[in-house]
């Protein structure tokens, strides 16, 4: 069954109506194959309906992301972007200087988490994180 689907048969079990218009939005979200902002979602169904405005779009963004189903992270100047939970755990290191986004492994962030743990008794969510410096690109950049 297409990811589309499940998130709409998962909706529909635990009690959403699943209107044309949350459908639409589903659809050009799942199948944005990268992180997307409620504007790009926006962008791709207006040009299915017109009908459909923002607000709509971050509501259902947020009931995703309030059911589990969706991520949101900070990647791009302050802007938020979503991404499904089948987008997996994942970390950004996002440069400040160029904007550009390197995905690292996740695995080098469970030390982390231990630490955290142990230290503080507080469990972090480490799937879906964005750290900011400066890439090795601008640091030659900007050391020459």
């Amino acid at each position: 069954m297409p990811h589309c689907q499940t998130l709409l048969q998962i909706l529909r079990q635990r009690g959403y109506r699943i209107t044309p218009q949350r459908e639409m939005i589903l659809e050009a979200f799942v199948h944005n194959q990268d992180h997307a902002t409620a504007e790009d979602i926006f962008d791709q169904v207006q040009q299915r309906s017109r009908y459909i405005n923002i607000a709509t779009v971050y509501r259902t963004l947020d009931m995703l992301v309030d059911e589990g189903l969706a991520r949101r992270a900070d990647l791009r100047n302050g802007q938020v972007s979503y991404t499904t939970e089948l987008h997996g755990a994942h970390i950004h290191l996002i440069c400040r200087h160029c904007g550009q986004a390197i995905m690292a492994e996740h695995q080098m962030i469970h030390p982390l988490g231990e630490a955290l743990h142990t230290r503080y008794k507080f469990t972090a969510d480490l799937e879906h994180i964005s750290l900011t410096g400066i890439c090795i690109d601008c640091q030659e950049e900007l050391t020459s």
